[in-house]
């Protein structure tokens, strides 16, 4: 392993050993996108973007290397197209539906509607945007911070791509064992099971059309599971982001900021009627049990160790 990474001083741009690995690797995720049937633009830029880093220099090579957890969660996230949840287990609409009106319903007009329902039909423009810009970073803010500790702090860097890219593996495994609806899902199509939709904006087609360009609605078109709604991932990663910051033990502004952004994707995820409250609660637990368990894990000396490590070799 340690000659396939090579990103310390000795550093060698072409080995045998990386040559051969590399090819596989490569190799192997462009024919998984042939199988799919779905080899896109974005899967060639992978591919290239993955081997100029590693073979630029061993400070660009180092970089791919750390990030690599990432790119696996990207890799494993993107290929769940090619076996659908709703293939293995009975997808859940109406379940999730009337648990939250149950738990979260608000009476309007004499009729008791969800949150999202609610917000459907109550809303504005300065919500709108809020929501929106809250949601776009949903992901850069996770891989912003992941660069930080990555020049900053090493071994937690580590941790943290672990952390998140294990959380995401068992949020998977969650979407086929409990396939579930989004609330925009029963808002277009009810309670009927409609098999190949495509992903939707819902209430962030508000945004797009705010700033006049289609954001959302090129992002959601490329949604690789569009029935799993349950857990929020999206309400998981800011949890993620802030349990490192603290550890990092970073400014209060900067706990305070990241404390916001929890909030403000939970509101949007739930504004934008792209999750239920429920799936929010879900996602915040996952996180928060799996942060709890895996700080004990990274203590044991030999997991510390494995740790330690890696990150030098980064």
């Amino acid at each position: 392993m340690h000659r396939f990474l090579n990103t310390e001083n000795n550093f060698e741009r072409f080995t045998k050993t990386n040559i051969i690995v590399n090819l596989i690797i490569v190799g192997l995720y462009i024919i998984l996108n042939i199988i799919i049937g779905d080899l896109r633009s974005e899967h060639i830029f992978l591919t290239f973007l993955w081997l100029i880093l590693f073979y630029a220099h061993k400070k660009t090579r180092a970089f791919a290397i750390g990030f690599s957890f990432f790119i696996i969660f990207w890799i494993l996230y993107d290929s769940m197209r090619a076996i659908p949840n709703y293939t293995i287990s009975k997808v859940h609409i109406r379940e999730p539906y009337d648990l939250e009106k149950l738990l979260f319903g608000i009476n309007y007009n004499s009729q008791l509607l969800t949150i999202n329902e609610y917000f459907s039909i109550i809303n504005n423009q300065f919500l709108d945007f809020l929501s929106g810009f809250f949601y776009i970073n949903w992901m850069p803010i996770p891989l912003g911070f992941g660069i930080y500790l990555f020049y900053k702090d090493k071994k937690l860097f580590v941790q943290y791509s672990i952390s998140f890219l294990i959380i995401n593996i068992m949020g998977f495994f969650i979407y086929y064992i409990y396939p579930a609806a989004p609330p925009w899902y029963v808002d277009i199509y009810g309670f009927d099971l409609h098999i190949g939709v495509p992903g939707d904006r819902a209430g962030l087609a508000r945004f797009d059309k705010l700033i006049g360009f289609s954001l959302f609605e090129g992002i959601y078109n490329k949604n690789a599971n569009v029935l799993a709604a349950m857990p929020s991932l999206h309400s998981a990663y800011p949890i993620i982001v802030l349990f490192y910051a603290l550890k990092k033990r970073m400014k209060i502004i900067t706990i305070f900021l990241f404390t916001i952004f929890i909030f403000g994707i939970w509101f949007s995820a739930v504004y934008s009627s792209h999750h239920y409250i429920i799936d929010v609660v879900a996602g915040a637990v996952l996180a928060i049990v799996s942060l709890l368990a895996l700080n004990k894990l990274f203590e044991q000396t030999k997991i510390n160790k494995l740790i330690v490590d890696f990150s030098k070799g980064i």
